[in-house]
C-alpha cells in the first residue's frame, strides 16, 4: 500500500543491524541515517584463524558436493538420480585426480545437462587426501569475483564479520594447499585469472556456468551402434572464451554418457527393465541428445507418467470386473504382467521432437503442490525458494514434496542451499505461461519480514540472496514500486552483513533506480548514501571504487540537502569527509602484505649505518664524561680522607696522628707517625694542596696520589725538622716515586705534584706560627668541622668499597 507522504513507511521497516571490518574500515550498517563507515581501531581487528583441515569444506562445513543435496533430490524409493552411482565416469575421475595430484588446474566443459556437477562432486569426494589442506568445494551461481575470493577465505579461515581487501589476501590465501573445486562459475577472463592468482598452492577444479558453455561438436557423433561416447573427445570453440596464454587452467571437455550407460540409467530412474519398444525410443533419444544425462532423467520421468497412465487402466478394468461381473474366463486367467505389457503398448511414447523440450509434457503431470512452486520459481527467474518459505507464498503445506518431485522430474536441482529450475525449463516456460505477477504479490512484504527477524541467521540469509533478488525484480516489473523500495531497504543490511556484498550492490542498485524512477528523493538520497558506503569500504582493493565513491556520496549531500534533514546530511557529510582524508593520504602497502621476500643478506648490505667517525666522536666524548666523573670522585673522596686525618686531637702521647695511602684505589689508609714535637693541624693551604693531587692522581690511576696524601698530612707550618720516623712493618708504595721529606723551618711547603690536565693549586699567604708555650693550640675551622669531637689513638680511612681499615701510628717525642 502506498504511504500518504509518498515515501516508504519506516515504523513496520525492521532492519538487521550490525558491524563488520571490510579492510581497514570498520562498517556500521543498519543505522538510522544509513551505513557508517570508519577507520578501523586497532582492538575490533580481527585475527584470522585457520580451519582445521579437513577431507571436504564448504564454507567450513562438510559437505556432501556441489551436486544435488541428498536432503531435497530425488528420494522415491532410491531411484533418483542423487541415489545412483556415477554412470561410465570412472576414467574421467581418475585422468582428473591425476592431475591435480601434480598440482594442475582444470576447466571442465561440456554442454547444460552434462552432468558437470555429478562429476565435480566424483572428483572431490576422492581429492580429499591429494593436498595439505583437503577439498574446499564451492558455489559460484551468480556470485561475482569478489564473492568467490571472500567464500574461499571464509572456508580457509575463522574470521566472522571480516571481508579482507586486495592487499590482504595475497599473504592470507599464499600459504593455503587445497584443492578448490567451484561450480558454476561465471567468471571468465583476467577475472578468472585473478582468482587463481591469489591462491598459488591450490588446485583448482572449475566448472563453467551453462550460459558461458559451447555446444559439442555435432559431426563429432559416434556413428549408430557403437559404443563411443557421442561428442567427441575434443574441446568445443564455441560459446566458451579461450584461455588466455600462460594461463595456469587447462581445459577438460567432457561429453555425453555412451550408449549402455544412458539405457541402464533410464531403466534405473524409471524402476524396472525398458522393453524392446522403449529401448529402441531410448536409442534414438541418445542419437539426439549425444548422449546427455539430463535428458535421460526428463526421458525416466516420462517412462514413470506413461507407467501411471498403464496402472489407470489396470485400475479401470479391474473395476468394470467387480462393479458388472461376468468377465470372460481367459482374461481372468491371463497373466497380469502380459496384461500390462498390452496396456502399455496402447499408450503412445513421446515423440523424438517432444522429448527435445520435455518440459512442457512433464508439467502435465505435476501435483498441485509441484505446479504451484514451479509458477513461482518462473517468476522469480528461474530460482525455488526454500521449503519453510513455501506456506507463506503460495500456501502450499508440503513444500519439500513438492520440490523432490520437480527435482525427480528434472525440473529443478539443488545449488548453493536452494533450488534453481535446470537448464531449458524457465526459457521453454516463461514463454508458454507469459508473465504472471500473482505469484509473487506477497513475496516482499514476506521477504522484508524474514530478513529483519532475530532467528533467522546470516547464513540462512546469504541462501536466499537470488530468491530475494528474483522478487525484487518480479515485483519491479509487476510495478509494485512500494513493495521493491521495502524490501530493498530491509535486505541490503542483511545482505551486507552475510559478506555477499555482490548480492547488497545489486539490490541498491535495483532500489535506486526504482526510487530515481517514481520520483522518491529521499529513498534515493539513502540509496545513493548506500552506494557511497559500500564503494568505500571497497576502496582500497578497486582502482575505480574511490571515484565511484565521491558521485554516490555528493550526489547523497545534495539530494538530503535539498530534503532539509541535517542529520542524515551530517551522515553522507561524515562520509564524504573521510572519502576525502584517505584520497589526500593514500595507505601505503603494508610490509606483511609483499608477497616477495628479499634475501636477508642482500637487506642487511642496503642498510644504510652511521659512518665509523661520527661512532670514534661518541667514543670521545663518552670518555671524556668519564674521566670528568672519576675527577669529581675523586675530589669527594680526597675531602673527606683529609677530614678524617685532620679531626683527630692529640695524642695520648702527645705525637699528632698522619693519614697516608691511597684512599680511592687502594680502599684503605695507612697511618704514617710524625717525629714531632707538637701536635700540628694542615692548613688551607695544604688542604688545597691535598685536595688537587688526590684529584689527579684517582684520575690518572697512578700510585702518585698516596705520595702525595702522605706529603700533605704531614707538611704543616710551625713542624720541627726531624726526619719522618717509619715503621719497621711499613712499606711505601710499590708505585710511589720518592719519599717525602720533611719541611724545613722557615721553607714553604712543598707543591704537590701535579697530573696533566689538573687545575694547579692556588698559593696562600702563610699563617703565624703557633706560640711556644701553647699546648693544645685551638684547631682551625675547617679542621674542626671535619674532625670527630673524640679523637682515638687510631685512625680509620673508608675506601670506594664501603671498608675501613685500621692504621697505627708511632708516636713521637716533642722537643
Amino acid at each position: 500500500m502506498a504511504q500518504p507522504s509518498g515515501e516508504v513507511g519506516q515504523e513496520n521497516l525492521r532492519v538487521r543491524s550490525g558491524d563488520l571490518v571490510a579492510g581497514r574500515y570498520l562498517v556500521t550498517v543498519g543505522g538510522l541515517d544509513g551505513s557508517d563507515v570508519q577507520p578501523c581501531p586497532p582492538e575490533h581487528r580481527p585475527e584470522p584463524r585457520r580451519r582445521p583441515s579437513g577431507p571436504q569444506r564448504h564454507g567450513g562445513r562438510a559437505t556432501a558436493g556441489p551436486g544435488p543435496s541428498p536432503a531435497v533430490g530425488p528420494l522415491a524409493l532410491g531411484s533418483g538420480p542423487g541415489d545412483l552411482p556415477l554412470l561410465d565416469r570412472e576414467a574421467e575421475v581418475a585422468q582428473l585426480l591425476g592431475k591435480l595430484a601434480e598440482g594442475r588446474s582444470v576447466r571442465l566443459l561440456g554442454e547444460p545437462g552434462s552432468g558437470r556437477s555429478a562429476l565435480l562432486a566424483a572428483v572431490a569426494a576422492g581429492a580429499g587426501e591429494l593436498a595439505p589442506h583437503g577439498v574446499i568445494q564451492l558455489c559460484g551461481h551468480r556470485r561475482d569475483g569478489e564473492d568467490l575470493l571472500q567464500d574461499l577465505f571464509a572456508a580457509a579461515y575463522q574470521a566472522p564479520g571480516f571481508r579482507p581487501d586486495r592487499g590482504q589476501l595475497p599473504v592470507l590465501l599464499a600459504s593455503v594447499g587445497a584443492i578448490v573445486v567451484i561450480d558454476e562459475v561465471a567468471q571468465s577472463g583476467t577475472e578468472l585469472e585473478e582468482l587463481l592468482a591469489l591462491a598459488p598452492e591450490c588446485a583448482f577444479l572449475i566448472a563453467p556456468s551453462a550460459g558461458g558453455t559451447a555446444p559439442a561438436a555435432v559431426g563429432a557423433a559416434s556413428r549408430p551402434g557403437s559404443d563411443v561416447r557421442p561428442g567427441g573427445v575434443e574441446a568445443p570453440a564455441g560459446g566458451q572464451r579461450a584461455l588466455p596464454a600462460g594461463s595456469r587452467l587447462e581445459d577438460h571437455t567432457i561429453g555425453g554418457l555412451t550408449r549402455p550407460a544412458c539405457l541402464a540409467l533410464t531403466a534405473r530412474l524409471a524402476g524396472r527393465l525398458l522393453d524392446e519398444a522403449e529401448r529402441a525410443w531410448a536409442v534414438d533419444l541418445w542419437f539426439e541428445s549425444q548422449g546427455l544425462p539430463l535428458r535421460f532423467v526428463q526421458a525416466a520421468a516420462l517412462l514413470r507418467r506413461r507407467d501411471l497412465a498403464v496402472d489407470t487402466l489396470l485400475a479401470a478394468e479391474e473395476d468394470r470386473q467387480s462393479l458388472f461381473g461376468g468377465a470372460v474366463e481367459e482374461e481372468a486367467e491371463q497373466d497380469p504382467a502380459l496384461r500390462e505389457a498390452e496396456l502399455r503398448a496402447e499408450v503412445p511414447l513421446p515423440s523424438v521432437a517432444q522429448t527435445a523440450a520435455p518440459a512442457l509434457l512433464l508439467v502435465e503431470g505435476l501435483s498441485e503442490g509441484a505446479d504451484a512452486v514451479l509458477r513461482l520459481a518462473v517468476a522469480l527467474g528461474g530460482e525455488c525458494p526454500t521449503a519453510p518459505h513455501l506456506p507463506a507464498l503460495i500456501d502450499v503445506d508440503h513444500g519439500e514434496s513438492a520440490l523432490r518431485e520437480l527435482a525427480e522430474c528434472g525440473l529443478a536441482e539443488s545449488i548453493g542451499g536452494h533450488h534453481r529450475l535446470t537448464a531449458g525449463v524457465l526459457e521453454a516456460l516463461a514463454e508458454h505461461w507469459g508473465p504472471d505477477g500473482r505469484s509473487t504479490e506477497g513475496a516482499a512484504r514476506h521477504f522484508s519480514w524474514w530478513v529483519g527477524h532475530g532467528s533467522v541467521s546470516t547464513e540462512q540469509i546469504a541462501a536466499e540472496a537470488e530468491v530475494v533478488l528474483g522478487a525484487l525484480r518480479a515485483d519491479r516489473a509487476a510495478g509494485r514500486t512500494d513493495a521493491v523500495l521495502h524490501l530493498a531497504r530491509a535486505a541490503a543490511p542483511a545482505l551486507a552483513l552475510t559478506l555477499r556484498w555482490g548480492a547488497w550492490r545489486e539490490v541498491l542498485e535495483l532500489g535506486l533506480a526504482v526510487a530515481r524512477q517514481s520520483g522518491r528523493r529521499r529513498e534515493e538520497a539513502w540509496f545513493q548514501h548506500e552506494l557511497g558506503a559500500y564503494w568505500l569500504a571497497l576502496a582500497d582493493g578497486a582502482p575505480q571504487a574511490h571515484a565511484l565513491a565521491r558521485n554516490a556520496v555528493e550526489a547523497s549531500c545534495a539530494l538530503r540537502g535539498l530534503a532539509g534533514d541535517s542529520r542524515e546530511l551530517a551522515a553522507s557529510r561524515r562520509l564524504l569527509t573521510l572519502l576525502q582524508e584517505a584520497e589526500r593520504a593514500p595507505v601505503e602497502p603494508e610490509a606483511q602484505t609483499q608477497v616477495i621476500r628479499r634475501p636477508v643478506i642482500r637487506v642487511l648490505a642496503e642498510r644504510s649505518w652511521p659512518p665509523a667517525g661520527a661512532l670514534r666522536g661518541w667514543s670521545r666524548r663518552n670518555a671524556l664524561l668519564a674521566v670528568g666523573g672519576l675527577l669529581a670522585l675523586g675530589a669527594v673522596g680526597t675531602v673527606v680522607a683529609l677530614g678524617v686525618s685532620g679531626g683527630g686531637g692529640a695524642a695520648p702521647g702527645g705525637g699528632g696522628i698522619g693519614v697516608t695511602g691511597n684512599v680511592l684505589n687502594a680502599g684503605s689508609a695507612t697511618a704514617s707517625p710524625t717525629a714531632s714535637g707538637g701536635a700540628s693541624f694542615p692548613d688551607p693551604a695544604s688542604a688545597a694542596a691535598s685536595g688537587s693531587a688526590s684529584a689527579s692522581a684517582s684520575a690518572s690511576g697512578s700510585a702518585s696520589a698516596a705520595a702525595s696524601a702522605s706529603a700533605t698530612a704531614g707538611a704543616s707550618r710551625g713542624r720541627t725538622a726531624s726526619p719522618t720516623a717509619r715503621p719497621s712493618g711499613a712499606s711505601s708504595a710499590p708505585d710511589s716515586p720518592a719519599q717525602p721529606t720533611a719541611v724545613q723551618p722557615g721553607q714553604p711547603a712543598a707543591p704537590a705534584p701535579t697530573t696533566p690536565g689538573a687545575p694547579p693549586a692556588q698559593p696562600t699567604p702563610p699563617a703565624p706560627a703557633p706560640s711556644p708555650s701553647s699546648k693544645s693550640p685551638a684547631p682551625s675551622p675547617s679542621s674542626a668541622s671535619a674532625s670527630p669531637s673524640a679523637p682515638s689513638p687510631s685512625a680509620s680511612s673508608a675506601g670506594p668499597s664501603g671498608s675501613a681499615s685500621p692504621s697505627p701510628s708511632a708516636s713521637g717525642s716533642s722537643s
